[in-house]
């Protein structure tokens, strides 16, 4: 008895369909079988794999997309990463379907998206680099400016830029920042503070009424460089008008042919421009620089908003230097969230 039982044991322990890699095999089977001899695989999902196509199209052909209704083009280029999402829900779609075409066809929008955004997916940053640089757009209804204040300059940035100041907290940013950095100056609602001297402080008008850009030269041990601060006007999206951009476009184009006529070669702009690099309607800033998050940095760098961020908006670009690394810091007490890069100035780009 005890030996017929022990002999029952070994046997029912050894077989194979109690192992998980035989159960997994046998899943498998189980789902291809129903595929095995079936031609309606090809018949069945036409539709998935019609919106897989469109989905390909769109973000191949995103520049093309008109913005004359609504500003479309730019909204969708503003959001463009995200459309990845719809991929794993088609994928799912094709296999419930058992639809071998819808599942060739969501392989079309996959090419396309690793295409445009895989890239980002790596970490690129590097060692090295003698500037730090940050912008924050702080809020101007902030509950803590001190503790946002402490919180940025705590990140080392040699070059810090704060956009959305209200003038009653500024003395509060002036208070908390005077310990790190010994020179800064503030024009309307945007502020640059440094380690290093600055001179040639102007207002850039960006064609709003008042000042929301501003241009410094900072002499940092390594050579002078041109540092802008820009806050964009805000974008909205509505129902009955769409995504609402013309006064950001026409400030981007007014701040696009200020740094074309930058007579110093290096230039770092730090700022909120309400706009994505992929949005069409920046290009006459984004064609003449390197955004450092898109170059050296770790994923999409997504700053806004701070809960949940769904698109980097907060920019630091370049011109003459080289980026060598890129990144958000944590949440402050605004709804963005700060964005860090250093740059090699004895390198040109």
């Amino acid at each position: 008895m005890a030996q017929q039982a022990y002999m029952t044991e070994t046997d029912g322990g050894g077989s194979g369909s109690g192992r998980p890699g035989s159960r997994l095999r046998h899943l498998l089977n189980r789902f291809l079988s129903g595929w095995r001899g079936d031609p309606r695989i090809w018949r069945r999902g036409v539709l998935l794999a019609v919106v897989a196509v469109a989905l390909a199209l769109v973000m191949l052909l995103h520049s093309h997309i008109p913005n004359r209704i609504g500003n479309l083009g730019s909204l969708t280029e503003t959001f463009l990463p995200w459309l990845g999402l719809l991929i794993p829900l088609l994928l799912v779609g094709a296999l419930v379907r058992r639809s071998a075409t819808a599942l060739i066809a969501v392989v079309l929008p996959a090419i396309a998206w690793l295409n445009l955004f895989g890239g980002l997916l790596t970490d690129k940053t590097a060692g090295g680099g003698d500037l730090t640089v940050a912008t924050h757009n702080v809020n101007a209804d902030n509950p803590d400016p001190t503790g946002t204040a402490r919180e940025v300059a705590a990140a080392g940035a040699d070059v810090l830029a704060l956009e959305e100041l209200k003038a009653s907290a500024v003395p509060v940013y002036e208070s908390a920042l005077a310990p790190t950095y010994k020179y800064h100056s503030v024009q309307g609602t945007v502020g640059l503070w440094s380690k290093y001297p600055i001179a040639d402080v102007r207002s850039v008008d960006i064609r709003l009424g008042w000042t929301r850009a501003m241009r410094a030269t900072v002499s940092t041990p390594e050579g002078p460089v041109a540092v802008y601060v820009a806050h964009m006007p805000s974008v909205r999206v509505k129902m009955n008008a769409g995504f609402t951009a013309a006064q950001r476009d026409q400030s981007a184009d007014a701040l696009g042919e200020a740094i074309a006529a930058e007579r110093q070669p290096r230039v770092i702009l730090l700022g909120d421009l309400n706009g994505t690099m992929n949005d069409r309607s920046l290009n006459a800033v984004t064609s003449q620089m390197r955004s450092t998050q898109g170059a050296v940095g770790s994923g999409f760098g997504f700053s806004w908003p701070a809960s949940f961020p769904m698109a980097r908006i907060d920019q630091i670009m370049v011109k003459g230097v080289e980026p060598v690394s890129s990144w958000t810091l944590p949440r402050t007490g605004s709804d963005h969230l700060p964005v860090a890069a250093r740059v090699n100035m004895g390198t040109t780009s």
